[in-house]
């Protein structure tokens, strides 16, 4: 048996184009169902919203999002941020390069006092992000 803890993102109406960002910066898989397809749609204005969105990354990282119907509540802000973390310098930096497009960084991706490379940043949807890079050990 194996057990996954994945972040699971909710928007109002932009899971679409983050999923679809992420994609684009992340690489890797993704499959998105609208409610519409789901049978769950209630209003048909939300028939394109997405009901559920998976990207799976080549390196085994899974994201999720969907669209939150209009009759439930959506948090403006969240004290959750999606924390990538590892060895490899050159991709875990294209990435905070990818996801910082039309963001802002909130932190620099620089040496931190602890060794290692971090930044932290908003992306342009609004979730935040740390980034964390290994050094040499």
């Amino acid at each position: 048996m194996s057990i996954h803890l994945n972040p699971y993102l909710g928007f109002r109406d932009t899971a679409r184009a983050a999923l679809t960002f992420y994609h684009a910066v992340l690489g890797g898989s993704l499959n998105l169902t609208t409610f519409g397809e789901g049978g769950m749609s209630q209003e048909p204005a939300e028939a394109d919203k997405i009901m559920h969105g998976q990207l799976d990354a080549p390196n085994g990282m899974t994201l999720m999002a969907s669209d939150a119907p209009v009759a439930m509540p959506v948090a403006d802000t969240s004290n959750i941020s999606v924390s990538l973390s590892g060895d490899d310098a050159a991709l875990l930096t294209a990435y905070w390069h990818g996801l910082l497009e039309g963001g802002t960084a909130i932190m620099p991706l620089e040496k931190a006092p602890w060794g290692d490379t971090f930044g932290m940043l908003r992306d342009k949807f609004g979730i935040a992000w740390m980034v964390n890079i290994a050094g040499k050990r």
